[in-house]
């Protein structure tokens, strides 16, 4: 059989995938703190024919030899964790980190989840919550009698009592950084794990050594930009289409050699 119909066949599934990717990218536009994924590929093993190098005479050797490659494969996804925009709101309780760093939430497992998604919520114990309910890391209680909460950008946490001049403190918002982000495991909800590839979280002071300040009142928008995307949707459509042309021209060729006589 012909070596091109499987190549172009890996191409084809590799440029499906480049579309999956850039499909969920684009899903994602206006999710707080998403940060969009691009897919990596690499080549296949090549066959050789013939070595570079090899005698042609007793004193010349060929400069090149003979490698044919058998496709492609994607090789991983990476996210890429540029800032994105940061976006007022009306809301105290948005929290956006203005640098590196994840909020730390503790999960219903026990484990530690890291987000980017500071839309923040105080459910009816007082626990300051995600969207999704799960609590800060470490927990940040407010009380019933307060009437405004304040976050510093270092991440403390203060609030107004009704019965008190002075605010109250109430805690420190820690932040959590990666030697390797990109080695996180996403397990969706905007939240994502810890692995060996990333390595352990490092935990400091946002706005300290390295770990970027946080900004009440805003939350960090997506990073996707919708134009680039697109772009990359169109480039992907037509390489699948260039290589559904290479399979169509190997059937053709197969067709006239099953017609030889």
């Amino acid at each position: 059989m012909l070596r091109s119909l499987h190549s172009a066949a890996t191409g084809m599934e590799a440029q499906q995938t480049y579309i999956d990717i850039t499909s969920n990218n684009l899903a994602n536009v206006n999710t707080a703190g998403f940060k969009k994924s691009r897919a990596n590929f690499t080549d296949l093993i090549y066959q050789l024919q013939q070595a570079p190098g090899v005698a042609t005479t007793q004193a010349t050797e060929a400069p090149a030899g003979i490698q044919v490659g058998i496709g492609v494969r994607t090789a991983s996804t990476q996210k890429e964790f540029a800032i994105g925009s940061l976006k007022a709101t009306n809301n105290l309780l948005d929290v956006a980190i203005n640098g590196d760093g994840f909020f730390q939430i503790q999960m219903p497992n026990g484990t530690i989840g890291y987000t980017r998604d500071g839309a923040f919520h105080v459910d009816k114990n007082g626990n300051l919550v995600t969207p999704a309910g799960f609590p800060l890391e470490p927990n940040i209680v407010v009380p019933n009698e307060a009437i405004a909460v304040h976050i510093g950008d270092d991440g403390s946490v203060s609030a107004m009592l009704t019965a008190q001049a002075e605010a109250v403190q109430l805690g420190q918002i820690q932040t959590a950084t990666f030697v390797n982000p990109a080695g996180l495991v996403n397990i969706g909800g905007n939240i994502a794990q810890e692995t060996s590839a990333s390595g352990p979280a490092v935990v400091g002071i946002a706005g300290e050594n390295g770990f970027g300040p946080l900004q009440a009142g805003f939350l960090e928008l997506s990073n996707v930009e919708v134009v680039e995307e697109m772009v990359n949707l169109i480039t992907a459509q037509r390489a699948f289409e260039f290589n559904s042309k290479a399979v169509q021209a190997s059937d053709q060729m197969l067709r006239e050699l099953a017609q030889l006589r």
